[in-house]
């Protein structure tokens, strides 16, 4: 499926959904589109490639905003323990966590984007079955958050939407650096 069909079908999802629930559906599938939309007409050693002082590239940052996507979810469905405790986190597991920012040998952006896709789609899914976007679970272990603090359904989807459109940003930056392309502009 190219990018603009996957863009095609998640709008004509959010379609047939209403209110609240369509609009992030809406808001999601215009973040994922600028996000992927980078990658276009590139190859997997260039989608892998460093073009800015930062150690991103845009493989990286599509497994990344994958991984995070995936694990949020988790958290709406299962609460804090589907979540690291991130006060333990060993260094292996920082360094593991680090190969999300990166494409590793034998990854392709194909199978990048398609990892992605699926998440998205059972993130949309979850966003038209969840029965309240209010349910709430308290934040997993993490020196970055407040103990006892608690994030609903509707509050983790403002985090990946925000983490989305943040990394769409990084990521027309990566590719403007490697060739000039623009997504915008």
């Amino acid at each position: 499926m190219t990018d603009t069909e996957a863009s095609t079908r998640d709008l004509s999802e959010a379609a047939a959904v209403t209110g609240e629930r369509a609009e992030w559906l809406e808001t999601l599938a215009k973040h994922r589109h600028f996000l992927r939309f980078p990658t276009r007409d590139l190859t997997d050693e260039e989608v892998g490639r460093r073009s800015t002082a930062s150690a991103l590239c845009l493989g990286g940052l599509i497994k990344h905003v994958t991984a995070v996507e995936r694990h949020w979810v988790d958290f709406i469905l299962r609460g804090p323990s589907a979540m690291p405790d991130f006060t333990a986190m060993t260094e292996d597991d920082w360094a593991s966590r680090a190969d999300q920012f990166r494409m590793l040998p034998g990854e392709t952006l194909a199978g990048v984007l398609a990892d992605y896709e699926e998440v998205a789609r059972r993130t949309d899914d979850v966003v038209v079955t969840l029965p309240d976007l209010s349910s709430a679970w308290p934040l997993p272990k993490a020196p970055w958050f407040e103990p006892g603090v608690q994030w609903s359904a509707r509050r983790v989807l403002m985090h990946i939407v925000a983490e989305t459109a943040q990394h769409a940003g990084h990521a027309d930056i990566i590719r403007e650096s490697l060739d000039g392309a623009k997504s915008m502009g």
